[in-house]
């Protein structure tokens, strides 16, 4: 009875020290998507430049940010804040709630972890879910970060992420919300899954070169490589997300029929390389948000080694 008291102590232990580090997480999240929301608006914008054509609305990605600053100045880079938060709110609450409970079902009773290949799937699994539940913020992210750029008289003009949830569900039904679901569970499942795989790799490698320890130096270079590798992968799942999130309707019938109707007509109209639209700010997003991710698993795992295992 004394062992499986410990045990059960050490368990209510390491689930708090989850939920507190997966709160500050959570916050930490939130906070950073007021410094990535540019990045964010400025990715999708570059995904819709130029569709149906080989034309670039946008050269770079600086070249999208001095227009935009020009056109809709400063509080124009920050349209579509508040569903960038909400996003967040749902998307990464889900998922860290998902991959807990999974996490501590599928550890054995001493407490020992999945293995890595349990690990992804829990990871690509929670990944899905979270992105289903947060698909309604993220079409009005899409929608919102995507109307300045149109002409005045046919901007959809939502005035923040809460009205622009009504008016879609009026305007066109509540299923409208979960539009792009697909791609977007897909695209986190791709974005899961690269990234564990790569950063395990890249990790792995990095030690065997005999130039690296396994320290915070080590964990920062091969996250970076994970983010690269994770945008790479993940852009063109992304891109038919965001068309068929901000598509319209042409008499009476949509603009894509499916994800796959995207790519081929992304490819046919306006090359292959166009899968990888915005790329720069879409790493420049996800590079720092793959370092923190792994940097802070790491030093998770080292406390828990050090005040649990070793103790």
């Amino acid at each position: 009875p004394s062992i499986r008291l410990q045990m059960d102590y050490l368990g209510a232990c390491k689930r708090s020290h989850c939920y507190l580090f997966g709160s500050l997480w959570d916050s930490l999240k939130m906070g950073a998507t007021v410094f990535v929301q540019p990045l964010d608006l400025v990715k999708n914008r570059m995904q819709l430049s130029g569709q149906g054509s080989k034309a670039r609305e946008y050269k770079t990605s600086f070249h999208a940010v001095a227009s935009i600053l020009r056109n809709e100045g400063i509080g124009g880079i920050y349209t579509g804040l508040s569903a960038g938060l909400l996003r967040q709110a749902t998307y990464t609450t889900t998922r860290l709630g998902i991959y807990t409970v999974l996490f501590e079902r599928l550890s054995k009773a001493d407490g020992t972890p999945p293995n890595f290949l349990m690990k992804a799937l829990i990871g690509m699994t929670a990944g899905a879910t979270g992105a289903f539940v947060g698909t309604p913020a993220e079409v009005a992210l899409i929608r919102m970060t995507a109307d300045g750029r149109l002409p005045a008289d046919q901007r959809r003009g939502y005035t923040n992420v809460f009205n622009a949830l009504i008016r879609i569900t009026r305007e066109e039904g509540v299923t409208t919300l979960w539009r792009g679901c697909i791609p977007t569970m897909a695209r986190a499942v791709v974005v899961n899954a690269a990234q564990l795989a790569s950063y395990s790799q890249s990790k792995q490698a990095l030690l065997d070169s005999g130039y690296f320890r396994d320290d915070i130096l080590c964990h920062f270079c091969a996250s970076m490589i994970s983010g690269l590798v994770t945008t790479a992968a993940s852009m063109p799942v992304d891109i038919v997300k965001t068309r068929i999130q901000n598509m319209r309707m042409i008499d009476g019938k949509p603009e894509y029929k499916n994800g796959l109707d995207v790519l081929v007509k992304v490819i046919r109209k306006e090359g292959f390389f166009s899968l990888w639209k915005g790329f720069t700010p879409y790493y420049a997003r996800l590079g720092p948000h793959t370092v923190l991710t792994f940097i802070f698993l790491e030093q998770m795992n080292k406390f828990y080694k050090i005040y649990f295992l070793d103790s």
